[in-house]
């Protein structure tokens, strides 16, 4: 299978993989450090970015395109050494991939490609929210997935 010259739709899409790459690596790290009693949130969370990741990546398959592989490895956004830092990545990891997703919701041309990024946008947004709920902040994004 080849990949033939992107559209906009399958384009962002292709970014969206990237960004559940990006996430399930990064829950690695929250994992490594967040509060044992949040491990089975982490682990949730982590299969959340797994399924969503295999599924996009069968759809772009399904339209001739080869979805991206993982990167050996990606940076993370500051130094994660304990709970807090931990949470504070998740919430990261979530707004991270709301952008990819709302940007597939922008892009997307077909119906089904609009509803499954609203989809995911919508989860993405809910775990954000909850994550900064536990750190004890007030969940006030107003348009999840907007830099």
């Amino acid at each position: 299978m080849s990949s033939p010259e992107l559209g906009s739709e399958q384009q962002a899409l292709v970014e969206a993989v990237q960004a559940e790459h990006a996430a399930i690596f990064g829950y690695g790290v929250v994992a490594a450090f967040a509060d044992p009693a949040r491990a089975e949130v982490v682990a949730e969370d982590t299969a959340a970015h797994r399924a969503r990741r295999d599924a996009t990546a069968e759809a772009l398959r399904a339209a001739s395109v080869d979805p991206p592989v993982a990167a050996p490895g990606y940076t993370i956004p500051f130094p994660v050494t304990d709970p807090a830092s931990a949470a504070q990545l998740a919430e990261q990891i979530e707004s991270d991939t709301a952008v990819a997703w709302r940007s597939v919701v922008e892009r997307a041309r077909s119906e089904s490609t609009r509803t499954d990024a609203v989809g995911a946008l919508t989860e993405a947004a809910v775990r954000a929210a909850r994550w900064r709920a536990s750190r004890g902040v007030v969940p006030s994004v107003a348009f999840p997935g907007q830099p």
